[in-house]
């Protein structure tokens, strides 16, 4: 048995690999097949956004309301104004989400130096 163990150590990761190819590797396949007979406004695909959009607002809302590690060191109302902030960006832009989201960071980060004194940030 053991001699059988040591022949065979690399069986996990060979189903660890093949584990995690099938089960990405089949919606991409999906996704090329249907891609083209999907239509950009049907019904299935605004469902899909729409899900994708709350996903994102309730991660959003997660690390404003509760955050963990070193963002639960920053105040609430400058989490807050840095969502806002970043938002009011977001929509000056022209809705560049990239954009939207450094203005945030920079607000926060500034904020909690500006906070902080600058003593022990970082560190």
């Amino acid at each position: 048995m053991e001699e059988l163990a040591r022949e065979s150590w690399w069986w996990p990761y060979v189903m660890i690999l093949l584990a995690g190819w099938v089960a990405t590797d089949i919606w991409r396949w999906l996704g090329v097949f249907a891609g083209g007979r999907l239509r950009e406004d049907g019904e299935l695909l605004v469902w899909v956004r729409c899900v994708a959009t709350a996903l994102v607002a309730g991660l959003i809302s997660k690390l404003i309301l509760f955050p963990q590690g070193v963002l639960a060191e920053t105040p609430m109302w400058l989490r807050l104004a840095a969502a806002l902030f970043g938002f009011a960006v977001f929509l000056t832009v022209k809705q560049r989400v990239i954009i939207g989201v450094l203005a945030a960071e920079i607000f926060l980060i500034t904020g909690w130096i500006l906070i902080d004194g600058g003593a022990g940030t970082f560190s």
